[in-house]
């Protein structure tokens, strides 16, 4: 294929990839899904598993395998600019401040699902290899826990926002302890994918591991003041600022995928050591056009990650481990964001929504996902498998949190105590003040008022 074929078929697919995948998009926003959700399910569609097999003539047309460099190219852009603004919204100062409740219930939802994950791939190891998984090492035991342990703050930011639990107790609590969540989480999938190619790379783990922390201290230490000296102090133009907070966060993705440890934590850790505007505000100039590019081209993600989902390779295990897994992931999210919150203080019902808030999963989960599954962590069986838990999960979010208010409809309610309250508050992304004003899950009594503790 000559060049200008090459380009032809790029921009073809291109031109398909944007128009099916937004379109999707909207279509599973009419149903009161996240859009998100139909984003996956038209990635998978245009993979080898539906188009691929129904119309493989076509689906060679469409995605010859020589514009397949490109399109993995664009995904991987389209990952570091939405992670650089993931990064940029993290609010760090939950650390320090006095929000016991929070750090318990981001900690509970973490750690029983990541224990259970890790406990179930030891002991069905040998039902896991009729999923053609290799011997198990230890990164892909973390990773198995890991794959439970996500939470998607995007989507669960989304979930809030648009079932008006903006300014409610079990609202701010869910997104707060996910923020804390993804630091934990990205840390320990980072360090699972530091052996991953050991035998591959031209340093040894330790050494990786060793550069990987310098660097971070010096992001940490040196790259805000930095930063702020050269792109805020200077009064540069929002567009050449945003040009030069993108090519940093490719920089820093690109130092991280030489480390092993995938782009997406360089590009996540540039967005945390991004500088916000005086009072520790969000820059609007700023984080508007970043979530204009990245929801724009993220379909090219959701696409080269369909390219691996292979449902025709799913046999009697597979359906079987998909069922497991995926109740394993909404008990284990739930129940534990549910105790945890309960021993915080809540109510019953801000409880039970917190649980439900937390099972969430969505984009964030697809990109842990596609990391481990290029670093090896898991087989394309296996991978596929968690694929569709992850858009199970997500798909589960909205039914269950109506079925949480319809058994508090049904239940005696009492009035919130004064332990109740939640002692941090969190500002979401400026449109969140759009909404409606928000109501308590059970559309019933007023919301548990969001309080400082001091």
């Amino acid at each position: 294929m000559n060049a200008d074929a090459v380009v032809t078929h790029f921009l073809f697919a291109s031109a398909l990839i944007l128009a099916v995948g937004h379109g999707a998009g909207w279509v599973a926003q009419r149903l009161k899904q996240p859009y998100i959700v139909g984003q996956l399910t038209a990635g998978i569609a245009l993979g080898p598993s539906l188009l691929g097999s129904t119309a493989p003539d076509a689906y060679r047309m469409l995605f010859p395998q020589e514009i397949g460099t490109a399109l993995t190219g664009l995904a991987q852009f389209a990952l570091v600019v939405f992670l650089f603004a993931v990064g940029y919204e993290l609010d760090l100062k939950i650390l320090g401040d006095r929000a016991r409740t929070v750090v318990t219930v981001a900690l509970a939802a973490f750690v029983v699902p990541m224990v259970v994950g890790s406990g179930c791939a030891l002991l069905f190891r040998e039902q896991l290899r009729a999923l053609d998984m290799p011997p198990l090492t230890t990164g892909m035991v973390l990773f198995a826990g890991v794959a439970l342990s996500i939470t998607a703050v995007p989507v669960l930011t989304a979930i809030v926002r648009e079932n008006n639990l903006a300014d409610t107790v079990p609202g701010v609590l869910a997104v707060s302890a996910a923020g804390l969540l993804d630091v934990i989480g990205w840390t320990v999938l980072a360090g699972t994918m530091l052996d991953s190619d050991s035998g591959e790379h031209a340093l040894g783990w330790q050494w990786r591991a060793l550069i990987a922390a310098g660097f971070a201290v010096l992001m940490l230490l040196a790259a805000r003041p930095v930063l702020r000296r050269l792109l805020w102090r200077t009064r540069m133009e929002p567009s050449l600022r945003l040009a030069v907070l993108i090519g940093f966060a490719c920089a820093s993705a690109s130092v991280t995928q030489f480390l092993g440890l995938h782009a997406i934590c360089g590009a996540l850790l540039a967005g945390i050591v991004c500088p916000r505007e005086q009072g520790g505000t969000l820059d609007p100039d700023l984080l508007r056009p970043l979530h204009v590019v990245s929801s724009l081209l993220v379909p090219y993600f959701f696409v080269f990650s369909g390219q691996s989902v292979t449902l025709n390779s799913m046999n009697a295990t597979g359906w079987i481990t998909l069922l497991v897994v995926t109740v394993l992931a909404v008990t284990t999210k739930v129940g534990s964001g549910v105790v945890a919150a309960r021993m915080g203080g809540l109510d019953r019902d801000d409880a039970r929504t917190v649980g439900v808030l937390l099972s969430a999963r969505g984009l964030t989960e697809l990109i842990a996902l596609n990391a481990g599954f290029q670093a090896g962590l898991v087989s394309k069986p296996l991978y596929t498998v968690l694929v569709f838990m992850a858009l199970a999960t997500t798909l589960l979010t909205q039914p269950l949190l109506i079925l949480v208010r319809r058994l508090s409809d049904h239940e005696p309610t009492r009035a919130p105590g004064p332990a109740e309250v939640v002692p941090v508050r969190l500002a979401l992304p400026d449109h969140a003040g759009d909404a409606p004003a928000p109501r308590h899950p059970s559309d019933g009594a007023p919301p548990t008022p969001v309080t400082d503790a001091g």
